[in-house]
């Protein structure tokens, strides 16, 4: 079962991470959308993130790193929005940098600020190549919300915007 996830539109400040080749001649840039202390990035990812998703990650998509720095998510249905939207979905990529061993990605989201409303989505480690779990994460009410990521014994948080 798949999980849909909504990310609202917001100023995010204008940092970037490391390429991932030495000789990239641009570094990601930040872009608008990101909340809580989660950017969201558009460019060259790290190096660790092409290893793990087996040098086959989408090109060209926004896309946030966890905290710790073990996940990356890249958002196929920017901006995120509330509800179930089709046309595009919520539809993220997770690449988790250690191993998944078999186990499923648990995402439990809930507003920033609040305790409730939860979502909570299971996605199977079923996808190949590398460390990847497709998903859709829809919530209810838009906003900024945490999801807390837990797979194979590992743990990482990001915060996403999620649109009306």
């Amino acid at each position: 079962m798949g999980a849909a996830l909504v990310v609202t539109t917001a100023c995010s400040s204008s940092s970037n991470i490391s390429s991932a080749s030495p000789s990239a001649a641009t570094p990601a840039q930040a872009v608008a959308g990101g909340c809580g202390s989660t950017t969201i990035y558009r460019g060259p990812v790290p190096a660790w993130v092409d290893d793990a998703g087996a040098h086959n990650n989408p090109d060209g998509l926004p896309y946030v790193i966890a905290s710790p720095a073990d996940v990356a998510g890249f958002v196929f249905g920017y901006p995120l929005r509330a509800g179930h939207p089709e046309n595009p979905s919520n539809k993220i990529l997770w690449v988790v940098r250690l191993p998944r061993n078999g186990s499923d990605l648990i995402i439990a989201a809930h507003p920033l600020d609040a305790a409730s409303p939860t979502v909570s989505v299971v996605q199977p480690a079923n996808s190949s190549p590398g460390e990847i779990y497709p998903s859709i994460v829809d919530v209810p009410m838009p906003g900024c919300w945490h999801l807390d990521l837990r797979w194979a014994g590992h743990e990482a948080g990001v915060d996403l915007t999620f649109a009306t």
